[in-house]
């Protein structure tokens, strides 16, 4: 197997690898310049940074086939990238590796509407796909808050979610086939426009997988007619336990809205200075939507309205028409940006039992008293996925190295009341050490082994989602 690269011929090699990729991509496709491969140095988890031995961006699956291979020869590390949205470091590449990126690869190639299928290059945006077949009256169902850029490669990677997946589910939900290209070149198939096929589930091994197993060059995904009519509710309460017992009730009613977000105060506060939505001052608010005829609408409102009424909310705001349900979402899709506007932030992602909510809300607030810094929590109540956003200052020292230590204690919290590391966003570097956290040891091994099967040099995604003193052995092989 192939040894790392010394540093006293890695300038070389560069060289005789990048000749080597530059006979099968076009020159666009090939950056070696630092200056330019500055740009991959990191994803969006920006605290960590490294640039790339050179990048690439393919268009066609023959061309990712002919790329790897080259890789796999030369026993060079590579990491795919999607569109970098990565808030867990999914894509953050190592000095010897080459990125293969696949933002190129963004054509729609087939749409049937009858077996309501939709199949893409694996480049193309999360909301450009709603964007193919919406106006023939389908729809995309997950919606991660970075739609609008991230790739669905990237989203296969992660299994992202969004906020209607309480009903619609996330990602592995949702994908019904992909053409997936292995280390060595190999293209395969799995899956396809059906309903679980038979054999062993593979696809089911590769969504989530964070680029470990192979690059996904296209996907067949489930597209949805769009439903008859949709309406969201505000719900503001004065604590966030109360506003979390709330999410329990409805989910224990056996009500099953499109979507349940949670915003408390510090989130609230910073969307209504960026996004003026028109919220109500309050400790914490739930953003209600329910979906269907206007008779199955107005059915389950009254039923959330009645559960709700028993928390004592200080408003209850059903939106009226078109407008108001636009602004009852402006502020929960400006909540990110507006956030980052007042700090730097860790967004952690881990999932708890919806019936835990109020404990674990509880628990965050006396962690934040305790380590000094501030969270505010914007997340998908309705399925327990939590998005704690811890403040620090970057450019304080030893306060990136607070911000990790405080978020690894509220990850181990949710993994304490019966829930995960990751909901949607992976394990990336951002969890990898926690990754013993949740499973046994012999858990992390037979991942090891499905690894070894389809990555056999361990070149893909190196030091990513496995604890690196587990990997050790694999890595310097």
């Amino acid at each position: 197997m192939q040894m790392p690269i010394p540093n006293a011929t890695i300038m070389s090699r560069k060289a005789a690898i990048c000749m080597r990729l530059a006979g099968v991509v076009p020159p666009d496709a090939l950056i070696t310049d630092p200056a330019e491969t500055r740009a991959y140095e990191c994803d969006a988890l920006t605290a960590y940074r490294c640039a790339p031995l050179a990048a690439v961006l393919p268009r066609s699956t023959a061309e990712v086939a002919a790329v790897l291979r080259i890789c796999h020869e030369e026993g060079v590390p590579v990491v795919p990238r999607g569109s970098g949205t990565s808030l867990a470091g999914g894509a953050l590449p190592t000095a010897d590796c080459v990125i293969l990126g696949v933002g190129r690869m963004n054509a729609v190639l087939e749409t049937d509407y009858d077996n309501r299928f939709i199949r893409v290059q694996s480049g193309r945006t999360n909301l450009s796909v709603t964007g193919a077949v919406e106006a023939d009256g389908f729809f995309y169902a997950p919606d991660p808050s970075s739609q609008l850029a991230c790739a669905i490669a990237g989203n296969i990677a992660m299994n992202s979610g969004g906020a209607h997946c309480l009903k619609y589910g996330v990602t592995t939900n949702n994908l019904l086939g992909v053409v997936m290209v292995l280390m060595d070149g190999t293209v395969v198939e799995l899956g396809g426009p059906w309903m679980d096929g038979g054999g062993i589930d593979l696809l089911g091994v590769v969504c989530g997988s964070e680029g470990q197993l192979g690059v996904v060059t296209e996907a067949t995904l489930r597209i949805l007619p769009k439903p008859e009519g949709a309406r969201p509710v505000l719900v503001g309460f004065d604590s966030n336990e109360v506003a979390g017992t709330c999410v329990s009730d409805i989910i224990k009613a056996g009500i099953l809205p499109v979507a349940i977000e949670f915003m408390d105060r510090p989130c609230i506060r910073a969307t209504e200075a960026f996004a003026k939505a028109g919220y109500p001052d309050c400790e914490a608010l739930l953003i209600i939507e329910v979906e269907g005829s206007q008779a199955e609408i107005a059915e389950q409102l009254e039923r959330i309205k009645a559960i709700a009424l028993t928390h004592n909310p200080v408003e209850f705001r059903e939106a009226a028409d078109e407008d108001q349900a636009r602004r009852i979402w402006l502020g929960r899709k400006s909540a990110f940006g507006a956030m980052g506007q007042i700090n730097d932030y860790m967004c952690l992602d881990g999932t708890i039992p919806v019936s835990s909510l109020p404990y674990v809300l509880r628990r965050i607030g006396e962690m934040s008293a305790e380590c000094g810094l501030d969270v505010g929590n914007v997340f998908h109540a309705g399925d327990g996925n939590m998005h704690p956003l811890i403040l620090f200052d970057a450019n304080k020292p030893g306060d990136l190295e607070r911000c990790e230590a405080f978020g690894a204690e509220i990850l181990k919290l949710c993994v304490e009341v019966g829930g995960c590391l990751t909901g949607e966003h992976g394990v990336g570097i951002e969890k990898r050490d926690l990754m013993k956290v949740q499973f046994a040891p012999e858990d992390l091994a037979a991942q090891l082994r499905v690894k070894d099967v389809f990555d056999p040099k361990w070149l893909l995604n190196p030091a990513k989602v496995f604890p690196l003193d587990v990997t050790a052995e694999r890595r310097a092989s």
